[in-house]
């Protein structure tokens, strides 16, 4: 799998639970990033440049709104074929995909001149939900076939240590012949909510499903991770997607899911509910039956790849570029959640070739989301404002294709 492709090929198994910190974890603060904060920040860049067996550079810079930078004799090498990254507690985790394996994790910080370091290495198993609890990484290890047990994995971000640990039986949490696959975790008050999709894994059709046109979210309280209670609707699909986000938490503590409505059968589509929006107000386990916003109808029949906040309400979506369907080109949209607005993003380039999803950032003010985009004729680093959808040209990264924009204090 190439990361230059579309949006709907970009879903892949994550790699991260820290089972063992190396002797670098003892390094000096000076060493690690740990010394006097000086109230600077840096973004970092990652990209790959599709050389064999180097996964992506990590590139860092002042200013992603100009200028230009590259690989070329340039950057921290990642070795591997895939590598995800979270930030976490001030920390850098690029995280090795080990293929079914454990894999490699590499810590990374900077130091007190804005330099980025390596802090520590870990061993990790194969997971692929990664999610920022309080001071941890919670990570979750779903089977989609075989064994029903999910493995759940509290590491603390700090010290690199795992906490704790829990187990789900996912056949008994979806109670519907099928098993339950959690498409991610999202930190909601003091609890974690966890929406997943109910599929076959029965060995041939494993992401099937003969339950299309329902919505579930698990309820789990912190630090015990004992679920509580599981949230249900059935005015869309499963929110969120195989390894994409689909619920995000407000400045108000409402929690708003988003859904493509794309779940299948022997690989065709068989929803038949609307891709939308659906909303779970601040203290409540329900869903508010007052609220749904039908974003395919507003976009004119477009389908929600995946979902970027920005802030008060402002979304960056990613929809496919096939009217009704999960595949094409992604295009770009800002939803406006509170007002249930829909307007596509404008000045952005006319093909894609792939925007960052999962590892963009907001601009310090709050207004924009700072995104890669890749095109057939160069990669930029974009600047999208939430209240005008206007999207505004940054940084040239030359040498190798977008794949994630973070960023750090020292």
């Amino acid at each position: 799998m190439k990361k230059s492709t579309t949006l709907a090929l970009l879903s892949a198994v994550l790699a991260f639970t820290a089972f063992s910190c190396s002797s670098d974890s003892d390094k000096s603060g000076e060493e690690t990033g740990g010394g006097t904060d000086t109230g600077k920040t840096k973004y970092i860049i990652t990209a790959t440049t599709g050389a064999a067996g180097i996964a992506d550079y990590l590139l860092t810079a002042d200013d992603v709104s100009t200028g230009t930078i590259t690989t070329t004799g340039n950057g921290l090498e990642q070795d591997g074929t895939y590598r995800y990254y979270i930030t976490a507690q001030n920390n850098f985790f690029s995280l090795l995909y080990g293929q079914g394996n454990p894999g490699a994790v590499t810590t990374y910080n900077l130091n007190s001149e804005g330099k980025l370091v390596k802090k520590s290495d870990f061993q990790a198993e194969t997971v692929h939900v990664f999610a920022a609890v309080n001071t941890d990484i919670l990570t979750i290890k779903v089977p989609r076939s075989g064994a029903s047990i999910a493995s759940m994995y509290k590491i603390d971000a700090v010290n690199s240590l795992i906490t704790g640990e829990a187990q789900q039986d996912t056949k008994v949490l979806a109670g519907n012949g099928e098993r339950a696959f959690f498409t991610w975790a999202t930190q909601v008050g003091e609890k974690v909510y966890m929406p997943y999709m109910s599929i076959k894994g029965d060995g041939v059709d494993n992401f099937g499903t003969a339950n299309p046109d329902s919505t579930w979210v698990a309820v789990y309280n912190y630090p015990e991770l004992k679920l509580e209670k599981v949230i249900k609707d059935n005015r869309t699909s499963y929110l969120g997607a195989y390894f994409t986000n689909g619920l995000f938490q407000d400045e108000n503590g409402d929690a708003y899911g988003f859904s493509g409505a794309i779940a299948t059968s022997n690989s065709v589509m068989t929803s038949t509910k609307p891709s939308a929006v659906v909303k779970i107000k601040k203290g409540t386990t329900e869903f508010d039956q007052s609220y749904f916003f039908n974003v395919q109808e507003k976009s004119g029949g477009y389908k929600i790849s995946s979902t970027t906040y920005i802030s008060k309400g402002k979304f960056l979506l990613l929809m496919y570029g096939n009217v009704g369907k999960n595949s094409g080109t992604v295009k770009m949209a800002i939803a406006d959640v509170y007002n249930q607005t829909f307007t596509w993003v404008t000045n952005a380039p006319e093909t894609l070739t792939s925007v960052t999803s999962r590892y963009n950032i907001t601009s310090e003010d709050g207004s924009s989301a700072i995104v890669g985009i890749n095109t057939p004729d160069g990669n930029w680093i974009y600047s999208i404002n939430g209240t005008t959808a206007v999207a505004t040209k940054g940084m040239k990264v030359e040498g190798g294709q977008i794949t994630a924009i973070q960023k750090l204090k020292y």
